[in-house]
């Protein structure tokens, strides 16, 4: 048996991973923070930028912050984020 390949969007999302980490779904993250399952999808998949409030909401539900979920990366030579 091959093992699976792991698609860049399985790692490289901050709320996904950190919801797999936590061991919740996409419909428990969503009930939890108030929104549609459809919400937490889109928000994990990259296509929705969650509002101010939203954002706080699904870090408190994840037991993280705001910035290790949504921060932008930076540039560790520069200390410039990346665009």
């Amino acid at each position: 048996m091959t093992p699976r390949a792991v698609a860049p969007s399985d790692t490289g999302n901050p709320v996904r991973r950190r919801r797999r980490e936590q061991r919740l779904t996409q419909a428990e993250l969503a009930t939890a923070v108030g929104v549609s399952r459809q919400t937490v999808i889109a928000v994990e998949q990259g296509d929705y930028a969650p509002s101010v409030y939203l954002a706080l909401r699904i870090a408190r539900a994840l037991s993280a912050t705001v910035e290790e979920l949504f921060g932008q990366d930076e540039d560790t030579t520069t200390g410039e984020a990346r665009r």
